[in-house]
């Protein structure tokens, strides 16, 4: 057993919908599995518009009904440092992957992939290989978010526990 603590770090545009979700979403498979104490989870956007404010609130309403707790969120912007703090990085769409890439500091140490196709799910998740940007739509979309990021949330879970052999 690894007693390294792993580091993961959620990202989207704006750090108020679908990564503060993927990060509750990972935090709650990984309360599940009793792993807490092995890793740090956190999210951040690439964008400036909504540092310091809640997540969405049809995103918190979203994840309060499966008992998903979104409220003591505040949006960031990633930051150089965390491309050397991070083990993983996990943009929710191609935009914000190739945005992330573009930042990347000489010498990173974070491994940036896509959150739904990460390990190696060439389909993605559901068939999506992104997660879409509920911002703009209607309340049954960030249903569909949290279904998502849910579901790879376990499958990525299950690969970063035999790959640290976390148990």
């Amino acid at each position: 057993m690894s007693s390294e603590t792993v580091k993961i770090l959620m990202v989207c545009l704006g750090n108020i919908c679908r990564s503060p979700t993927a990060e509750v979403a990972f935090r709650q498979e990984v309360a599940n599995r009793e792993l807490t104490h092995l890793f740090d989870i956190d999210s951040a956007g690439t964008g400036t518009w909504h540092i310091g404010e809640k997540p969405d609130v049809r995103a918190r309403t979203t994840a309060a009904k499966r008992n998903m707790d979104l409220e003591s969120l505040k949006a960031r912007t990633v930051s150089p440092d965390d491309f050397h703090h991070f083990d993983y990085i996990f943009a929710m769409d191609t935009q914000n992957l190739n945005d992330l890439k573009a930042m990347e500091p000489v010498n990173a140490k974070a491994n940036i992939e896509l959150f739904l196709t990460w390990p190696d799910k060439e389909n993605g998740q559901d068939g999506y290989q992104e997660v879409p940007d509920p911002f703009y739509s209607k309340e049954e979309d960030f249903e569909l978010v949290l279904d998502l990021v849910e579901a790879a949330s376990k499958d990525i879970l299950d690969y970063i526990a035999d790959t640290h052999q976390l148990t």
